[in-house]
């Protein structure tokens, strides 16, 4: 027998395995491949505002071992994501979900933290910082340490529930964000969200995606990903939950090792509707041939 439980920030997972924002939709999509409830949690699709239709077409392109996207956080808005996908997703997933939010100003970002610490069936507000600042020229929030912070602590006034800020790859060091964030009032971390890329359709002499650039996600990005999490857990005190390119147990582990409490998976879900089942299942025979007897042993045991 092993134990696959973590403690995340307070909440108890029964398993790591977290499906990622915006790969899982609000869970209903998936609910017809197994039983949800196998998950540790779900982060849902990023909420923000008001609706959003998102970037115009085509905003998704395939690369070896990966995928651009360009989606813009198309969702319905921040009333009908609370009123009605986390009420229809209570009745599919039983346990504490993490939402996740997103937002072009300090106000939007409370608004959303505010309506989310509202919803019972939230655990964890997990804070998208990866979007550009409209008061500030357009720079993201996440690419300055005192940017971060100011989130970071604006979002954490309005909420009892654990936060974690959503970093950005796209920085020269990333540890510095993470330490703000946590000195504003952080309870945890995760990271990493898509790194910057671009393809060019060679007919057409021009990018394929609308947008021209998009977030690189997929099994090429997984070493960045382990880096950074290593990195980042020997810097702060608080969990972390991994992500980046995991599609395997063994990716598992090994972002575990790095220092994440749990892992989110993200573009398997585009690729495979049960690869969060399949982990699920898969871990605990991965981690008796490892000679691994809990989870919780390994996290951050690499040196």
């Amino acid at each position: 027998m092993v134990d696959t439980k973590v403690d995340l920030a307070g909440l108890t997972l029964d398993n790591p395995i977290i499906p990622a924002s915006g790969t899982f939709g609000y869970g209903k999509e998936f609910a017809e491949f197994y039983d949800l409830d196998l998950l540790g949690s779900i982060s849902i699709k990023g909420t923000t505002r008001e609706a959003r239709y998102g970037n115009p077409l085509p905003r998704i392109a395939e690369c070896t071992d990966g995928m651009l996207n360009s989606v813009g956080l198309q969702n319905p808005g921040l009333d009908a994501v609370c009123e009605t996908e986390l009420a229809d997703l209570s009745e599919l997933f039983h346990k504490p979900v993490v939402a996740n939010i997103s937002g072009f100003s300090l106000d939007e970002y409370v608004a959303c933290a505010e309506a989310m610490d509202k919803q019972p069936n939230v655990g964890i507000i997990e804070v998208n910082i990866s979007c550009p600042n409209v008061h500030c020229g357009g720079m993201s929030f996440g690419v300055d340490p005192a940017s971060a912070a100011e989130v970071t602590a604006a979002v954490k006034k309005v909420t009892t529930k654990p936060v974690f800020m959503k970093l950005t790859p796209n920085v020269t060091d990333i540890v510095a964000i993470a330490k703000a964030c946590e000195d504003a009032g952080a309870d945890g971390i995760s990271l990493i969200n898509t790194l910057l890329g671009m393809r060019i359709d060679l007919k057409k002499r021009q990018p394929v995606l609308a947008n021209k650039m998009g977030g690189f996600s997929g099994p090429a990005i997984f070493p960045v990903a382990v880096r950074m999490v290593y990195q980042v857990s020997k810097a702060v005190n608080i969990p972390i939950m991994g992500m980046g390119g995991i599609s395997t147990t063994r990716d598992v582990i090994e972002m575990m090792m790095a220092g994440a409490t749990a892992v989110q998976v993200g573009a398997a879900n585009l690729v495979n509707p049960y690869a969060c089942r399949d982990l699920v299942m898969g871990l605990p025979g991965a981690m008796a041939t490892l000679g691994i007897e809990r989870l919780t042993d390994i996290i951050g045991i690499a040196e």
